[in-house]
């Protein structure tokens, strides 16, 4: 796993994009600052970068630096949620200007699987997290799912966990709204 983690620390510092296992399924990532490389992933999924995608981090205390007020009550979520959970902050910055919404806003996961933790621990940023498939395409529940154009794509593969055959399902996400409005994207 240390390997796997340096290798690809070092391939996102050089703008490329990773194949990666995280929290839910696997996913497509990159430095979540770096514009270019965050082209490449909407390249890589055919899918229209007016469609944001979330990020990855490894402690809430980040969350403050990629949002500019964090609504109170993403605290509490953070803090009960029982499973992965992505909530979508309005007004973000430090990030790629591509990777938003046309709203400004940017969904921000807080990790607590080891791989994916770690990894954006070595990386010291957001990185995007994005299902590994074409867009419009069923999201690919483990490794073996995943198409031949996408691992093709990409410029580094984690080898860790691609024998598991788990079946995780993807986070819930929630949207935060002026006055601590709550809006339920996906349960």
């Amino acid at each position: 796993m240390n390997e796997d983690i340096k290798k690809a620390c070092q391939v996102m510092r050089e703008g490329g994009v990773i194949l990666y296992p995280t929290d839910t399924i696997w996913g497509i990532g990159c430095d979540a600052t770096n514009a270019e490389a965050v082209r490449r992933v909407y390249e890589i999924k055919q899918r229209a970068d007016s469609k944001a995608m979330l990020v990855l981090v490894d402690t809430p205390v980040k969350v403050d630096f990629y949002v500019q007020d964090v609504p109170d009550i993403a605290w509490d979520l953070i803090d009960v949620a029982d499973k992965p959970l992505t909530i979508i902050y309005p007004n973000a910055r430090n990030l790629a200007p591509n990777l938003l919404a046309e709203d400004g806003s940017v969904g921000i996961r807080v990790t607590n699987e080891e791989f994916s933790r770690r990894l954006c621990q070595q990386f010291r940023k957001a990185i995007v997290s994005t299902s590994a498939n074409i867009s419009g395409q069923p999201s690919p529940r483990n490794f073996s799912e995943i198409g031949e154009d996408i691992k093709s794509a990409v410029d580094y593969i984690v080898g860790y966990r691609q024998d598991e055959k788990s079946n995780p399902n993807p986070s819930s996400i929630v949207k935060l709204g002026a006055g601590g409005v709550i809006q339920i994207i996906r349960p």
